[in-house]
């Protein structure tokens, strides 16, 4: 796509968001089945992923991690959001990885201790590219996908989540 096609496609969806904005906020959802033992089953949209303990908290490394899910999610809207970003400003990439590496402990977790928080530690994003930049053009690259891209903001935000248990379950 070039940048002129992604111009011409979102110029419309821009506007009607500029003079129409409640038609910009739409509501994504995903949903999850328990499953035996102790696992989830979540519809993709294309495919029904599992996740279970990770093997530092039982698991037997046969479902997936849903914390590597999180990773995961992240290198998927990074990379979409630097390729999009690439074409706006006209960066020509060749080829291109996107990498996220996140340290657990999970003492946390586990309850093992108090003080050790439940969650990633850290985090850390990184980008190896083929491309027609200069420095300064990857830097501007780097910053506006890090500004535009969702699981990047909503991590780094600490978007508040309200949760709640409902017993209106159909026993089918």
């Amino acid at each position: 796509m070039t940048t002129e096609d992604l111009k011409k496609l979102q110029a419309p969806i821009k506007e009607k968001y500029r003079t129409e904005p409640d038609s910009a906020i739409i509501m994504l959802k995903a949903k999850g089945k328990l499953g035996e033992g102790i696992s989830c089953s979540v519809n993709t949209g294309k495919a029904l992923a599992t996740a279970g303990l990770h093997p530092a908290t039982g698991g037997d490394g046969m479902l997936l991690c849903s914390g590597d899910m999180l990773l995961e999610a992240l290198v998927a809207c990074a990379g979409v959001t630097l390729s999009s970003v690439a074409t706006a400003i006209g960066v020509h990439i060749k080829k291109g990885e996107v990498r996220a590496e996140g340290d657990l402990d999970f003492k946390g977790t586990l309850g093992v201790s108090k003080e050790v928080p439940v969650g990633f530690k850290s985090i850390r994003l990184s980008f190896e590219l083929d491309c027609d930049a200069d420095e300064e053009t990857k830097k501007t690259l780097l910053k506006l996908t890090e500004r535009y891209c969702v699981v990047l903001q909503t991590i780094v935000s600490g978007t508040p989540i309200n949760s709640e248990i409902n017993t209106t379950l159909n026993p089918n």
